[in-house]
């Protein structure tokens, strides 16, 4: 009797244990019950720096744009001016997208930070979009400024039939020691961290309203152990690509070494040194209280914003099992949204909110119309 007795004894263990394991497998919620929760869309349209495929980045029109056409979030680059005030850009440098080395020739190399606020305003943000892109020029687009937070925030707050969300990077957080204590002081200065009821949070009108009306976000470890010790309550993403600071590459070469000339199709080769090297940083983003990632795409024309693949399917499955949603980076086209969409993403960056939108099916005013409402 006693073999028997073992064998059956070891059998329950083993069929108990497997039991519990699927238990714990399945205990995480689904992506789409976890963004409910949070008040997130499902999928969201983050519209990255605005609408910047058809207005001037993170200026007025651009998040004007969005907003009316109906995007989930407004993203921006935080930066904090020389005199402190918080504003929205992405560059470290200020050429490319303002006429800095005109206005201010001697420090047109000058980082944007040793600007002051009303330097910065001096700046003509808007006509080096009419040249790059004269197909989609409008007179209206010369002369537009770099924005505060307070006034992304207040074009958020500009339409009574659809509040977009903020959906904010600390970039280059090293060179702003404590903009992660600034950002939540001037979100509560301004009412974004109060606590909401869920009969707004479930309104398809009132994302900007709702519990997820906040999403922070961050390629920086240290930032985004900041931003959770400043506002464990709001959402956060941790941003993922392939590369110095991030996750480690399979490749030692670089980009110098490889001879490559095109600088995206090297990106887009790059690979996570292993599986596990992938893991880590979605087990670190989920102890750090994040509820989600912000991974890379490899786009099928390629281009600058083509980087690793970081949303092949594998990775978005570890990603939700760990109970963590996955936002994308920067997508515009349909190929490429049907593409990231069936790897199981939950959520999109893009320059083009009008065209997602439409993927999702989703109604929208004319790119054309929203601008022209807006006196484009």
């Amino acid at each position: 009797m006693p073999a028997p007795f073992t064998k059956s004894k070891s059998a329950l263990l083993l069929s108990l244990l497997l039991g519990f394991g699927q238990a714990q497998a399945t205990s995480e919620p689904g992506p789409t019950a976890l963004a409910t929760r949070l008040g997130i869309p499902h999928p969201a349209v983050i519209a990255h720096r605005g609408a910047s495929f058809d207005a001037p980045e993170s200026t007025a029109a651009a998040y004007k744009a969005a907003r009316d056409l109906g995007a989930d979030y407004l993203e921006m680059d935080l930066q904090r001016s020389k005199d402190g005030v918080l504003f929205a850009l992405h560059d470290n440098n200020l050429q490319r997208t303002t006429d800095v080395a005109s206005k201010f020739p001697e420090r047109k190399d000058s980082p944007a930070n040793a600007f002051t606020m009303a330097e910065l305003k001096t700046l003509d943000a808007g006509s080096w979009f009419n040249a790059a892109y004269p197909d989609r020029a409008r007179p209206a687009f010369a002369g537009l400024k770099i924005l505060t937070l307070d006034e992304v925030i207040d074009i958020a707050e500009g339409n009574a039939l659809h509040k977009p969300g903020l959906y904010i990077e600390t970039k280059e957080p090293k060179q702003f020691p404590g903009i992660e204590h600034d950002l939540k002081e001037k979100l509560q200065a301004r009412g974004w961290l109060n606590p909401t009821g869920s009969k707004l949070a479930k309104s398809e009108l009132a994302v900007g309203q709702g519990k997820g009306k906040v999403v922070l976000q961050t390629f920086e470890k240290s930032s985004l152990e900041l931003l959770q010790k400043e506002m464990p309550a709001v959402p956060k993403i941790l941003l993922l690509w392939v590369g110095e600071g991030s996750i480690e590459p399979k490749s030692k070469v670089t980009f110098a070494e490889s001879g490559e000339k095109d600088k995206a199709a090297y990106y887009a080769r790059q690979e996570p040194k292993d599986k596990a090297e992938f893991q880590q940083w979605i087990d670190y983003a989920k102890a750090q209280g994040a509820i989600g990632t912000g991974p890379s795409a490899a786009l099928t024309q390629g281009g600058d914003q083509s980087y690793s693949d970081l949303v092949q399917p594998w990775m978005n499955q570890y990603t939700h099992s760990q109970g963590l949603l996955v936002h994308v980076y920067t997508v515009d086209e349909a190929v490429d949204y049907q593409k990231v969409m069936d790897a199981g993403v939950d959520g999109i960056f893009t320059n083009r909110a009008r065209e997602l939108l439409a993927f999702y099916k989703r109604p929208a005013a004319s790119v054309d119309q929203v601008l022209k409402n807006n006196g484009y």
